[in-house]
């Protein structure tokens, strides 16, 4: 039986990625298991890798849930991260973000 998910993105310079997903969840990875991998736990069944893969990097997408994507994208620009604003998508709305590695982080919600 299944009972963890752990999406990731990859990317080339793990700590500028470090920087930027600190960020985006407002917190220090939650833990770095071993050497090019960090991690952000959402709950306990549920998580972000960010793995240091140059030659894989920039090809990843990760979906985020969130209770106030106005919140999201008001934080966002606050950290100098562009984007176009939240916008309708998937009966909900989206707000599009890419990492500095071209990873795509999509947070949807109300």
């Amino acid at each position: 039986m299944i009972t963890r998910v752990l999406a990731h993105c990859t990317v080339s310079d793990l700590d500028r990625a470090h920087r930027w997903y600190s960020g985006v969840f407002e917190r220090e990875p939650d833990a770095a298991p071993m050497p090019g991998l960090i991690e952000w736990h959402i709950g306990e069944s549920a998580g972000l890798q960010v793995w240091s893969e140059p030659g894989r990097a920039g090809a990843s997408s990760v979906v985020l849930g969130d209770t106030d994507i106005d919140a999201v994208a008001a934080r966002m620009t606050s950290l100098g991260i562009e984007h176009d604003g939240p916008q309708p998508g998937g009966g909900a709305r989206i707000l599009q973000l890419t990492d500095p590695d071209g990873n795509r982080v999509i947070f949807f919600g109300a």
